[in-house]
């Protein structure tokens, strides 16, 4: 097994340990003030999509000699929420998480596959339309296995998927009418991305826009946990501070170079390592927003193909150590819900070997709660909005944190 693999898996293992040490502990809590009951729920969705054509493989240059445009997906999720008109529910919007598996076809299994995705995901309320409907929105994230990648003699054509496992990236909105005291029905919009991280050649990735329509059963909702006209405590005051992340991160990535007017893969992986340091604002249960110190080593950073006679194949050699490391400073936002925060970050290179980190970098980062001052660190790094950079995979520590938990 490569070790991507492995990575990925222990970071899913982890999550999905994580959920359930968590549930089990709001369970054991139940008795105590403010200490919210759980609700479980299972779930079955279908996802018809349609396949965005950002390569000429999807348009028709394929083994079919036809265009690749649609997707489907059948998915089954168990999540958990919290009981209605507690602090958790009114604060973070009935707000709900869980673990899913799904199945994923696009019409040409020989060139693709058909792989199949499991991920954690995180939904709430964004709003109430009336007393039964809502507009919602769910993020999902993990790992999809049973890709056909390229492979220069048995899938030349295929120049979008370049390795057997990717993550998997969705984002939904939807409606959710509540039919009765025990199912919900969900309709909305679909937007997957699917890749690699940049860990192999080729990583266009694959992208899809499309419908989700779902069933979700809710076992131990009773009626009076939906009646609108109840006594409530006010939600205490949210304690403005100022916090301190810290993050550690590696990767390793791969790396095309120019050569005679068109990208060569390097053989090599190169390694990658870094931290972040920031000032966090918290200024209030869902918004934390400050800037960071950004470091980190880039082993494929102004990698160079040497001299090669035309028709043969190059070969390549790295820069000297400081031209692969980057100073940098970034602006960060992040929405902060229970046991999950998702960030982004804008920023630029000050201090830098030029070349490739002379560039103008963009953050996307998951935080997964593991204690009351400790997460893990799932991000991804680009440059100019559409270059990717590397993953970031890490641990991170905050410090001076007063935030109030009131899921634990």
């Amino acid at each position: 097994m490569s070790g991507n693999i492995r990575i990925w898996l222990m970071l899913i293992f982890l999550g999905v340990m994580l959920l359930s040490s968590l549930n089990v502990k709001a369970q054991e809590q139940e008795s105590e003030p403010q200490r919210p009951h759980l609700l479980h729920r299972i779930a079955v969705e279908a996802r018809p999509g349609y396949i965005f054509p950002t390569k000429s493989f999807l348009k028709r240059e394929n083994e079919l000699q036809q265009p690749i445009r649609g997707s489907f997906s059948p998915h089954l999720q168990y999540a958990f929420e919290f009981e209605p008109h507690s602090y958790v529910d009114r604060i973070y919007g009935g707000v709900y998480q869980g673990a899913a598996l799904a199945w994923y076809t696009f019409g040409n299994r020989k060139e693709i596959g058909n792989p199949t995705a499991f991920y954690l995901f995180q939904g709430a309320r964004l709003g109430r339309l009336a007393s039964n409907v809502s507009l919602n929105y769910e993020w999902n994230f993990g790992l999809s296995s049973g890709w056909h990648p390229y492979h220069y003699a048995s899938n030349y054509y295929n120049l979008v998927i370049g390795s057997r496992v990717n993550a998997y990236i969705n984002l939904n909105m939807y409606l959710n009418w509540i039919l009765s005291e025990r199912f919900d029905l969900t309709s909305g919009i679909s937007l997957t991305h699917f890749s690699n991280g940049n860990t192999k050649f080729p990583n266009s990735g694959l992208n899809t826009i499309g419908l989700k329509v779902g069933l979700v059963y809710k076992f131990n909702r009773e009626h009076e946990s939906l009646a609108r006209k109840i006594q409530l405590q006010p939600i205490p005051e949210f304690p403005r501070h100022i916090s301190y992340d810290l993050v550690l991160f590696g990767a390793w990535r791969r790396k095309g170079v120019t050569v005679e007017d068109r990208q060569i893969a390097s053989p090599d992986a190169y390694a990658v390592a870094g931290f972040s340091f920031g000032p966090m604002y918290n200024l209030d249960y869902r918004v934390r927003v400050g800037v960071a110190l950004d470091g980190f080593y880039d082993g494929s950073a102004n990698v160079y193909a040497n001299e090669h006679i035309s028709g043969t194949e190059p070969t390549f050699s790295r820069p000297s150590f400081n031209k692969q490391l980057a100073l940098g400073v970034s602006g960060r936002a992040e929405y902060v819900m229970p046991y999950f925060s998702v960030g982004i970050g804008f920023g630029a290179n000050i201090l830098h070997g030029g070349g490739d980190l002379k560039a103008f970098y963009q953050i996307l980062a998951l935080k997964v709660e593991l204690t009351r001052n400790s997460f893990l660190h799932i991000g991804y790094s680009l440059h100019d909005f559409h270059d990717p950079n590397f993953l970031m995979l890490g641990l991170g520590f905050r410090f001076n944190n007063k935030y109030p938990f009131f899921h634990r």
